[in-house]
């Protein structure tokens, strides 16, 4: 059996370790999605995913670090197996991801067309409308200023500092001419949802990268492990044998 770098296994070790930290990570963000969105059945494959994805990394990470610490090549064979599976998974996924994109676009924005007149729906989602309107200078959901009616809230308002376009209505309150934004604020919340979608993917390509990486060095060190350890040949002298000894000192004469 060769000997391993030390750098290399320090560097895979290093590696695998952060590997394990991030799917514990993983599998308590799971744990607490799991209790928050346990009501809806379209979330579980999701969720039961993340479980496998999680438990599974976590134990090879942990089969890996062992592997180096006692050069089990067992154990290192077994983590670049189940690394690569997983991370052509996680291609795969995240290619399909990125292939779905439009379809999510018109999937959310069909999803809030359906939500029917502003002032029917939950006051979770005006109060983020509302939030929406101030930060993207926007109006309304589809139609702008005409979603809300009568009732125009101060958040559509346009300011000093207001770069998108403004419109002259009249306010059903005081029946006042007012400024407000002329732009619906649909685009901006499907932008902001893909965006959000974004850097999940970003985030997940640079987890399997990082998994790459991890199969990369485990392989290296199974390849300096496959190689025969050199041993120096000893060497047999005839003068040894022979007993050539030359003294340093005269002895001293006894009188």
């Amino acid at each position: 059996m060769g000997k391993v770098n030390v750098c290399l296994k320090r560097s895979y070790i290093t590696v695998a370790t952060l590997i394990g930290i991030i799917s514990a990570l993983l599998l308590a963000i799971t744990l607490f999605g799991h209790g928050v969105f346990h009501e809806q059945e379209e979330m579980l494959t999701g969720i039961i995913v993340m479980y496998v994805i999680a438990i599974v990394t976590l134990l090879l990470a942990i089969i890996g670090v062992f592997g180096a610490c006692k050069k089990k090549k067992w154990a290192l064979i077994s983590f670049a197996v189940g690394m690569i599976l997983l991370s052509l998974f996680m291609f795969l996924c995240e290619g399909r991801g990125l292939a779905m994109k439009p379809q999510m676009a018109e999937q959310l924005k069909q999803q809030y067309l359906h939500m029917g007149p502003l002032n029917n729906t939950s006051e979770e989602f005006i109060d983020r409308l509302e939030e929406a309107q101030m930060e993207f200078q926007c109006c309304g959901l589809d139609r702008g200023y005409v979603d809300w009616a009568n009732d125009i809230p101060s958040s559509c308002m346009c300011t000093t500092e207001s770069t998108n376009p403004c419109v002259a209505v009249k306010d059903g309150t005081h029946f006042e001419r007012i400024m407000v934004y002329n732009e619906s604020c649909l685009p901006y919340l499907i932008e902001e949802n893909i965006s959000a979608i974004d850097i999940m993917l970003g985030t997940m390509l640079g987890i399997t990268l990082l998994w790459v990486v991890s199969v990369v060095l485990c392989i290296l060190i199974l390849c300096q492990l496959n190689q025969k350890e050199d041993t120096p040949a000893v060497v047999y002298s005839p003068e040894a044998k022979a007993g050539n000894y030359t003294t340093l000192t005269e002895p001293a004469e006894f009188t």
